[in-house]
């Protein structure tokens, strides 16, 4: 049986090899390798211990139990970890300003080959062509060269749009890199939302992180309750279910990016109104519907835009060409020429073309005798005689005729005279919910309360992912 000196000669042996494995690791200074060798070194030898087996053990025998402990040599474990190359990646967004150079960098990348790579290549050169807010990561190696770069941008077929991106990936390969394009599907994720107005609706749903294209979809939602340009008030709550479109995992953040309001409910003045996206499984057919099942969609929208100041309402003003004042039986609405101009009912093109001071105009006829007329526009996309549904673009806000500024004049007639588009479509008559979908429209309902009230209670100015 060895003795108490062979085994602390063993410990010693043990300590030796210790310290040769850190005089490895001091001549290959990978974190790995010290990180891995400061672990072994965290370990206590134990030789061997002597326990007592009863109350009376001083009584007993004693017995000294020894295991021999072999040293393994680790050079070769250390050898083949230092031989495992540190990969960082780092996502972005590409800038109008960037050159191949400039997105490498700030990134923390630092390759000539691979910025002369998106220079040159046909392929690759499209990461910093076209529009701004391309989603861009970067894969680089502990010494900064580029191991791959994978750019993820909207599809390039227009029937794809909203629901395809474009992948580009480049990657090294040997001396060089090579550059691929794919097309894959965009995903939904669902995301909760919730906010207070203190100044505009805008201002709300920017301290909420919600989307402007999801705030204007919650304006239209509620359009037939809540009048967004007159009744608005400090104080107002909305709590918001909405979806956010991911490529690759990653929240879209271009043009088109954002799904669809799922449900919502706003409280206006102390009255609160709720809304619910729901799809008829046998018709296909999908709208807004409160939760008590009346439907949100009315006859007629109640803004030919998407959720914009108005410049001139439904009344008296001081015409500023003709210097004097005039009935305005209209509503004007300021806007950038080429925003878009929807029809807000269904029917058939009237007119469409230019009409003296108004310009390139479209009237749009209506059933019951009504008709909407759509003024100043720098362009017509509709023809005379085409059927037009609701929401259908119809041309784009322009300052033809006599206007002083870019703008969209609005009217809504009927039988000739016109009257005050929001009375109209307040006052529109509803699409109702056919009785056999009343089961799975519960359902759907039961589901988004669950949400929404998880919605209310973000309070901290962010969305959530569901």
């Amino acid at each position: 049986m060895p003795s108490v000196p062979d085994i602390q000669k063993r410990i010693h042996q043990l300590q030796t090899a210790l310290r040769g494995a850190e005089s490895f690791a001091a001549k290959h200074p990978r974190a790995l390798t010290a990180t891995v060798v400061g672990l072994l070194g965290s370990f206590a030898v134990t030789a061997f211990g002597i326990a007592p087996l009863a109350p009376d053990a001083a009584d007993l025998p004693k017995r000294v139990l020894v295991e021999s402990l072999p040293v393994t040599d680790i050079t070769p474990q250390l050898d083949e970890l230092a031989s495992h190359a540190i990969a960082l990646s780092r996502s972005e967004q590409t800038r109008s300003s960037d050159t191949p150079d400039s997105l490498l960098k700030r990134a923390g990348a630092f390759d000539p080959a691979a910025a002369a790579f998106l220079r040159t290549d046909a392929q690759a050169r499209r990461i910093l062509q076209g529009r701004a807010g391309k989603l861009v990561q970067i894969t680089a190696d502990s010494e900064g060269l580029v191991q791959k770069i994978v750019a993820r941008f909207p599809a390039e077929k227009p029937e794809q749009l909203g629901t395809h991106f474009t992948r580009l990936t480049v990657e090294r390969s040997g001396q060089g890199f090579q550059a691929r394009t794919e097309t894959a599907p965009l995903q939904s994720q669902v995301v909760l939302g919730s906010g207070t107005i203190r100044s505009s609706l805008f201002a709300a749903t920017d301290d909420a992180g919600i989307p402007d294209a999801i705030a204007s979809q919650m304006a239209d939602m509620f359009s037939g309750d809540i009048d967004f340009h007159r009744e608005l008030r400090k104080g107002d709550r909305f709590s918001i279910v909405y979806e956010m479109l991911t490529a690759d995992g990653e929240l879209v953040t271009w043009d088109g990016g954002t799904g669809r309001v799922l449900a919502g409910e706003f409280t206006n003045n102390g009255k609160t109104y709720s809304s619910v996206w729901f799809k008829d499984s046998v018709t296909g057919k999908a709208s807004y519907f409160g939760m008590d099942g009346e439907s949100k969609r009315r006859a007629f929208l109640a803004s030919p835009m998407a959720f914009s100041r108005i410049t001139s309402g439904f009344a008296m003003r001081f015409h500023p060409i003709l210097q004097t004042w005039r009935q305005h039986n209209g509503i004007d609405y300021g806007a950038p020429t080429g925003t878009p101009v929807r029809s807000v009912g269904d029917g058939v093109v009237e007119t469409a073309g230019w009409q003296n001071g108004f310009g390139n105009l479209v009237q749009i006829r209506h059933a019951g005798g009504r008709s909407t007329v759509y003024a100043h526009l720098s362009k017509i996309d509709v023809k005379k005689g085409q059927r037009i549904e609701q929401g259908q673009r119809v041309g784009a806000v322009g300052m033809t005729g006599w206007a002083t500024g870019p703008h969209l004049h609005f009217e809504f007639r009927v039988n000739g005279k016109q009257v005050d588009p929001r009375v109209i479509a307040k006052a529109s008559e509803a699409v109702t919910l056919p009785g056999y979908a009343r089961a799975q429209f519960q359902q759907t309902v039961a589901s988004v309360k669950t949400q929404l009230a998880v919605a209310e209670t973000i309070t901290d100015g962010t969305s959530a992912a569901d």
